[in-house]
């Protein structure tokens, strides 16, 4: 079993939210994405999204995105991104979702030798006294949500399974330094980091990061030529 990773998809099947109007790289993408994903994905395998699936507002508005999702190969483990508002309530989620297509909020999953968690996150500040009152809320509320989903995985971790994380956003500021995310990671035993969010020509981060042990991967589409990221 092989593990693939991409974030970023951005479908619109049920809307008119074309994305090359943000750039050539854009341009017939998700024919790229497939045709790679098609080629490379075998069923026993297992993709990571690390958010930011639909561009549909309402959960009901996601039915030809999913459709599209449960045409591919593998099995899709998701997260939600900073624009998934259709994503209300992970119960709702679950129920409309096709069968080769799994819904990560805080919790985690066991597939074969790897147990699979994942949450949204937030800014990562450049300073530590950097960002709004507001945004230094969300980015402590998320560090607990981090944890939640870190015990569950723990939890499942029966014979030494390595535990992959999803994050919507970057789980470090642009220095790439320590984080309270980064040290979630290391006190939990994290192997590797899957996250996106970040677009456009002047996104200057490492593809791969090592970071004290961990293996960090951007897989947001236009940043890895539309293609699926081996995770190793």
């Amino acid at each position: 079993m092989k593990i693939y990773a991409i974030s970023d998809l951005h479908l619109s099947f049920g809307s008119n939210k074309p994305m090359d109007v943000f750039g050539e790289q854009w341009k017939d993408y998700l024919l790229i994405i497939k045709a790679d994903w098609q080629e490379r994905v075998k069923p026993e395998d297992v993709v990571l999204v690390a958010g930011d699936i639909s561009w549909a507002m309402r959960l009901e508005d996601t039915e030809e995105d999913f459709k599209f999702l449960g045409s591919l190969n593998g099995h899709i483990y998701m997260i939600k991104g900073n624009h998934d508002y259709w994503w209300n309530g992970i119960s709702s989620v679950r129920k409309v979702l096709p069968e080769n297509v799994t819904a990560i909020q805080n919790d985690a999953f066991k597939a074969g030798d790897y147990i699979i968690c994942g949450t949204r996150g937030w800014v990562v500040p450049e300073t530590p006294n950097a960002g709004s009152e507001e945004d230094k809320k969300i980015y402590a509320r998320e560090q607990i949500r981090l944890e939640l989903t870190l015990k569950s995985a723990k939890a499942l971790q029966k014979n030494g399974e390595k535990i992959i994380c999803m994050m919507h956003y970057p789980p470090t500021n642009s220095a790439w330094d320590d984080s309270g995310f980064t040290k979630l990671f290391e006190e939990y035993g994290v192997q590797a980091v899957v996250y996106g969010h970040l677009h456009g020509k002047y996104v200057n981060r490492e593809k791969v990061k090592e970071k004290n042990g961990i293996k960090y991967y951007l897989t947001s589409c236009d940043q890895v030529g539309n293609k699926l990221v081996e995770i190793e």
